[in-house]
């Protein structure tokens, strides 16, 4: 069996080995860079299945890197940086990252995420084509017909709350900036309006969630966006046991 290929990009050499070490634990292959231009090498020689990578790298920010490889590759790029300004974050998503996770972070946490991009990763890749029906949670949702269950009973939803329920499922588990929330589901003139974003995700929860006070598959990226926890199909990979222990990896300035 194929180990998963990862491509860490971080300075820090201390941090470096923390996570690396975290990963090959759980059975994956990890390759190093220090650099936006070693990283820009290794991702084009081992062609990694997933990327983390800091933004505060010393030839440059990680978001040129970001821009550079989606020129060429759709391998998902998670986030670990202590930046933790909105900007930045909105910023780093809207060049291509597809998550962002702080400084310090908990490595379950960490290995969690990891695991989901490379388990969706895995099947967009297997025939090319998204399914047409997908699951999470006791929901059910039907792209082609539009139709949702929950708890196999059908779920009404307004034409907008399923516009921005397919988005997020679109999104494939990637955390979804409130602007592109808008310009996907109202569209351009709607951009400057976070608070629609807020008011239906809210009626989703409520028509969704087990409990919408606490959800587990809507979940908020606070002062970012959304992203969609938990998706799978019938044939999806199950998901690997999480680690026991919880350690804290800490970014020290």
């Amino acid at each position: 069996m194929n180990r998963p290929r990862i491509l860490l990009v971080e300075d820090e050499a201390d941090i470096r080995r923390f996570v690396r070490l975290a990963l090959e634990r759980e059975g994956m292959a990890v390759f190093e860079a220090g650099t936006v231009w070693d990283a820009r090498i290794a991702a084009a020689t081992r062609q990694p299945q997933l990327v983390i990578l800091d933004l505060g790298l010393p030839d440059g920010d990680g978001k040129d890197f970001i821009l550079d490889v989606r020129g060429w590759s759709s391998a998902p790029v998670l986030v670990l940086s202590a930046r933790e300004q909105e900007q930045e974050k909105v910023a780093a998503l809207e060049a291509g990252a597809d998550d962002y996770l702080a400084k310090p972070f908990g490595v379950p946490e960490l290995i969690a995420r990891v695991r989901a991009h490379l388990r969706r990763a895995s099947l967009l890749g297997r025939d090319g084509a998204e399914p047409s029906t997908i699951q999470f949670g006791e929901v059910s949702v039907d792209l082609a017909t539009y139709e949702v269950q929950r708890d196999d009973a059908p779920v009404h939803l307004t034409p907008i709350e399923f516009r921005l329920l397919a988005t997020l499922i679109r999104g494939h588990g990637k955390v979804l900036t409130y602007r592109q929330l808008l310009l996907a589901v109202w569209g351009p003139g709607y951009a400057d309006r976070p608070h629609y974003v807020r008011v239906y995700m809210n009626n989703l929860r409520q028509k969704l969630e087990q409990d919408p006070a606490r959800p587990h598959h809507l979940i908020t990226e606070l002062q970012v966006g959304y992203r969609l926890a938990g998706i799978r199909r019938d044939d999806a990979v199950p998901a690997m046991p999480p680690l026991e222990r919880r350690l804290e990896a800490r970014h020290h300035a």
